[in-house]
């Protein structure tokens, strides 16, 4: 079974890739699993960018295939943002998922309904030798002012998607991987997997 390292040690993100990964012979850890403690600094001005330079340096640094990603949340009436700074969109400087849904929130209080708004997510699939792959993922929906549903992370609670009368938060993992964003870019780079596999 080849180990396939995570860029990231978001335990929610790991559940869902796990899941969407299950029927290939891959062991997916994350860093804080190998003892690693790797700060990557998201410089990037694009999802690509941004999941490009945690891939590169995770996978030299392991020397494993890695697989990393970056997504954001982007809303309409706020011309794009939170975008690429969707984790870091909260002024404060330790602020949670809640706090970033809070400040979200109140920047859209003056604009007119519906906050149309969409999920988009690149992952990329890098080598320890420094060849990358991408792939890429969209869910539209719109964000509502309460919150609903327990599970998923970040904006999950508010985001809602029209054609199942849910929030992203309120959704089963099956149900999630079957129309995230995430989940569409992971489906998205499975090929590309399965060839690194068969090398």
């Amino acid at each position: 079974m080849l180990r396939l390292l995570l860029a990231s040690n978001n335990r929610g993100k790991l559940v869902e890739i796990k899941d969407l990964l299950k029927d290939l012979d891959v062991d997916l850890v994350m860093p804080s699993q190998l003892g690693l403690t790797l700060k990557v600094k998201e410089t990037g001005q694009s999802y690509a960018e941004n999941s490009a330079l945690k891939g590169q340096a995770f996978a030299q640094s392991t020397g494993l295939l890695t697989l990393a990603d970056d997504s954001g949340l982007e809303v309409e009436a706020l011309q794009g943002l939170p975008g690429i700074r969707s984790a870091r969109f909260a002024p404060q400087p330790d602020a949670t998922d809640a706090d970033r849904r809070a400040y979200l929130l109140q920047q859209l209080q003056t604009k007119p309904h519906p906050w149309l708004a969409k999920f988009c997510c690149v992952v990329a699939l890098v080598s320890p030798d420094g060849f990358t792959d991408f792939a890429q993922g969209e869910c539209p929906g719109e964000i509502i002012s309460q919150e609903r549903g327990h599970f998923g992370f970040g904006y999950d609670p508010i985001f809602f998607i029209p054609s199942l009368g849910k929030t992203m938060a309120e959704l089963s993992m099956a149900e999630k991987n079957q129309i995230s964003h995430r989940a569409r870019a992971i489906k998205s780079i499975i090929p590309l997997l399965v060839d690194r596999l068969s090398e």
